[in-house]
């Protein structure tokens, strides 16, 4: 079922941007309608601009892997559309390399590797845990990086 928010924002996006694609994914950080909020907020602060996830669960769910210029629409946690972002990196690298830049980039809490990692094996093992598996530190973790380029 099509989001009528994400689709109004796209529709908006593209009337005004030259090279837009069709297609763009629509989806909100996190798992919890707070957490989707408050990485939303920091995303439109300017503190946001990576992310990582659980490179496990795209191989479980054969999801497609993000690709440096695609197009997405960010939502917050009632599921309305809050901006469009474009994706400018992505790698692949183990939990236990993730860098202190990439930690920064992601803008949570006081930006430090060491909150990075405490937030993100507490978030990885949970997801790991609906799969029957278990975290340890050298899961694959895949890092994205974006930008805003349109915003409500």
């Amino acid at each position: 079922m099509e989001n009528r928010s994400a689709a109004a924002l796209w529709q908006s996006f593209k009337s005004r941007s030259q090279n837009v694609p069709d297609h763009y994914e629509a989806w909100a950080f996190g798992d919890t309608e707070e957490m989707a909020d408050e990485l939303a907020e920091l995303v439109l602060a300017g503190k946001k601009t990576a992310t990582s996830s659980n490179y496990t669960l795209y191989e479980l769910e054969q999801e497609p892997l993000p690709k440096v210029g695609q197009h997405h629409v960010l939502l917050n946690g009632k599921g309305e559309a809050v901006a469009v972002i474009v994706t400018t990196a992505v790698t692949v690298i183990p939990y236990n390399q993730v860098t202190e830049e990439h930690a920064f980039l992601e803008g949570e809490g006081d930006r430090s590797l060491a909150y990075w990692q405490d937030v993100h094996e507490l978030f990885f093992t949970r997801e790991l845990e609906t799969q029957g598996l278990a975290f340890h530190p050298e899961i694959p973790v895949l890092c994205e990086q974006f930008k805003v380029v349109y915003r409500r």
